[in-house]
C-alpha cells in the first residue's frame, strides 16, 4: 500500500478527537443526540482548522445506526460506506472548481429524491465562497427550504465574500486558530505513535510555524521525518529541514539594524540565504518576530499571554526591547510589510529585501516622514551618549591633543575679537570637519549659517538652523551640552573663547544676520580680503 500523509491518517473520526473546535464539536453532538439538526450550517475559518472534518463527522453521525452521545460509531455499515467514500448519501463538491450555475441546478435536481440509504442526504459545498452571484442565486431558495432529509454543510475560508441572503439562512459556526500548545500536543502523541523520537523545542517549533493550523503543522511534521530518514527530530535539524531561521538570527539582525551596521546585516541575510532559506519566508518570519518584540516593549505582563514563544525566547525579547526603541520597531514592521506586497511581482526577491535592509540601518537614504523621525531618534541617542553625566565625551586622539595644552593654558583664554569670529565664519566647513561626531556633522552643522552681530560687535558667534527637515531636526537636537562642545573646538582650533549661540531662521535674534565675509573682513580690518575655495577641502569635508 502507498504512503498515506500524515494529515490523512490521523485525521479524526469524532467529535472528541477534533482539537482546538470544543466550542463547535459539543454544540453538534447536542443536536445530533436531541434530534435539533439544522438543514443548513456555514463553517468558517482559516485553513487546517477542522471545517472539512467537522463536516464528514457530522454526516456520519446523522446517518449512524448506532450513535453513541451524538457521536458516530465507526463501525456500522453506514459509517463504514461514509469513511470509504462508498456511499450516495454523502455528496462532497468543490466550489473552486464547480461554481457555475449548472452544477447547483445538478444539486437542486437531486435534492429531489430520497436518500438510498441511512436517513439524510448530505451536501459538503467546500470552498462556497467561490460560487458564482448566478449559482448562489439559484441556490437560495433550495437552501431556505431543502426537503426534511437534505442538509447543507457550507463551509469557506472568506466569509466576507458570500451574499448576506445566503448568510441568514444558515447556522454559522467560526472555527479558530489552535493554539500551538494543542498543536504541539498532539504532535507529541502522533510521534509517539510512529516511534519517532523528537525534542520539546522541535515539536515547539513546528507547532508555532503551523500559525494555528493543525494540518499545516503536520504537514510540516511530514516533511522533517522525510529529511531525517529515521534520525531524532533536534531543534537544528528542523531548522535546516524546514529551512527556517532561528529566532537568534533576528535577535542579531535587529541589533545590527539600530545601529546603522548595514553591512552587518547584509552579512546576516546572505548567511541564512546560502543556507536555503527562502527570502519570502524569512521576511515574514522576521515581522512576526519585530511584533513580538514591540508587544514585549509595550507591556511585557501583558505581551507574557499574547507572545506565543518559549520562555527562554520571551527573556530574549525582554532583552532586546530594553536597547530598541518601539518607533524604530514599528518603522522595521511597516517597511518589510510593504516589501512583502512588492516581492510577490519581483524577479529578484533578495535585491528587493536587502535594499529594505539598507533603509532600515541606514535611514538618511530615504526622504520620508519616518525615514526623518528614526533619523532624529538616532542624533538624540548620539547625543545621549556623548553627555554622560553631563560631560562631553571625546575620542582617545582629542585626549592626546588636548593634555599638552591643559597645563599651559590653565589661564583662561581671551576673548575672540571681530577679526576672530570672521576667520572662524570664513573657515566654517573645515571647524566643521573637524567635529568628532560624523552625524552632526553631516545633518545639520554643514549647511547652518554662521551669523555675527556687526551692531553690537559682541563676542558671539550665532549659528542659525533653517528650512524643512533641519529646521526640525534641530529643534530636537540642541542642547546646552552641543553648544559646550562646539564652544571647545572653537576653543582648540583658535585659542580664543567665543560665546556660541544656537537658534532657527524663524526665531532670529534682532539685528543678527548672515553677513558677508568678504564685507565684513574690509569693514573690520579695512583691507580686502579675497576668499578663495580649496577643493582640496572641500574634498575633505564631503
Amino acid at each position: 500500500m502507498s504512503y498515506v500523509a500524515l494529515y490523512r491518517k490521523f485525521r479524526p473520526r469524532t467529535f472528541e478527537e477534533v482539537k482546538g473546535q470544543e466550542h463547535v464539536t459539543k454544540t453538534l453532538r447536542n443536536q445530533v443526540k436531541t434530534g435539533r439538526l439544522q438543514h443548513a450550517y456555514l463553517f468558517c475559518g482559516t485553513r487546517g482548522t477542522g471545517k472539512t472534518s467537522v463536516a464528514k463527522i457530522l454526516a456520519r453521525a446523522v446517518n449512524c445506526e448506532n450513535p453513541d452521545r451524538g457521536e458516530p460509531c465507526g463501525s456500522c455499515a453506514m459509517c463504514t460506506r461514509i469513511l470509504d467514500a462508498a456511499s450516495m448519501n454523502v455528496i462532497e463538491i468543490d466550489a473552486a472548481s464547480n461554481n457555475g450555475v449548472d452544477h447547483i441546478r445538478e444539486i437542486i435536481e437531486e435534492v429531489q429524491y430520497r436518500p438510498t440509504e441511512g436517513r439524510y442526504k448530505v451536501y459538503i459545498i467546500d470552498e462556497v465562497h467561490m460560487l458564482s452571484a448566478g449559482a448562489f442565486n439559484a441556490l437560495l431558495k433550495t437552501l431556505e427550504e431543502p426537503p426534511e432529509y437534505v442538509i447543507f454543510i457550507l463551509a469557506t475560508t472568506e466569509a466576507g465574500k458570500i451574499p448576506v441572503t445566503i448568510l441568514s439562512r444558515c447556522q454559522r459556526y467560526d472555527f479558530r486558530r489552535i493554539d500551538s500548545d494543542t498543536i504541539a500536543e498532539h504532535l507529541k502523541n502522533l510521534l509517539a505513535a510512529e516511534g519517532v523520537p523528537a525534542e520539546d523545542k522541535a515539536v515547539r517549533f513546528i507547532a508555532r510555524s503551523a500559525d494555528g493550523s493543525l494540518r499545516d503543522a503536520l504537514s510540516l511534521l511530514d516533511r522533517c521525518i522525510a529529511f531525517l530518514m529515521g534520525e531524532e527530530l533536534t531543534y537544528e535539524r528542523t531548522l535546516k529541514a524546514l529551512g527556517e531561521a532561528d529566532s537568534s538570527v533576528f535577535e542579531e539582525l535587529t541589533r545590527a539594524l539600530t545601529q546603522g551596521k548595514a553591512g552587518e546585516a547584509m552579512r546576516i541575510f546572505g548567511k541564512q540565504i546560502s543556507r536555503g532559506v527562502e527570502v519570502g519566508q524569512f521576511i515574514t518570519d522576521y515581522i512576526g518576530y519585530l511584533r513580538n518584540l514591540l508587544l514585549v516593549a509595550s507591556g511585557p505582563e501583558e505581551a507574557a499571554e499574547i507572545v506565543d514563544v518559549t520562555q527562554e525566547q520571551f527573556d530574549e525579547l525582554l532583552f532586546l526591547s530594553s536597547e530598541t526603541d518601539p518607533d524604530s520597531v514599528m518603522r522595521g514592521i511597516r517597511v518589510l510589510s510593504e516589501l512583502t506586497g512588492r516581492m510577490r511581482y519581483a524577479s529578484n526577491k533578495r535585491v528587493l529585501a536587502e535594499t529594505a535592509f539598507l533603509k532600515l540601518a541606514r535611514p538618511e537614504t530615504e526622504t520620508t516622514e519616518d525615514a526623518l523621525l528614526e533619523r532624529i531618534r538616532r542624533l538624540e541617542q548620539r547625543l545621549d551618549e556623548l553627555s554622560e553625566g553631563g560631560v562631553v565625551r571625546v575620542t582617545e586622539q582629542e585626549k592626546e591633543a588636548e593634555e599638552p595644552h591643559q597645563e599651559e593654558d590653565a589661564d583662561v583664554l581671551p576673548e575672540a575679537a571681530g577679526e576672530d569670529l570672521v576667520k572662524i565664519c570664513s573657515d566654517w566647513r573645515r571647524l566643521v570637519a573637524s567635529m568628532p561626531s560624523s552625524i552632526l556633522k553631516q545633518q545639520l552643522m554643514e549647511n547652518a549659517h554662521p551669523q555675527y552681530n556687526s551692531e553690537t560687535m559682541e563676542n558671539r558667534l550665532y549659528v542659525e538652523f533653517g528650512g524643512g527637515a533641519q529646521e526640525t531636526a534641530a529643534a530636537v537636537a540642541v542642547s546646552d551640552i552641543w553648544r559646550e562642545a562646539f564652544e571647545r573646538i572653537i576653543e582648540k582650533q583658535y585659542g580664543r573663547h567665543v560665546d556660541v549661540e544656537f537658534h532657527l531662521a524663524k526665531a532670529r535674534p534682532s539685528g543678527v544676520r548672515t553677513v558677508d565675509v568678504a564685507r565684513m573682513a574690509e569693514e573690520r580690518m579695512k583691507m580686502p580680503v579675497e576668499i578663495v575655495e580649496d577643493d582640496d577641502d572641500e574634498d575633505e569635508i564631503l
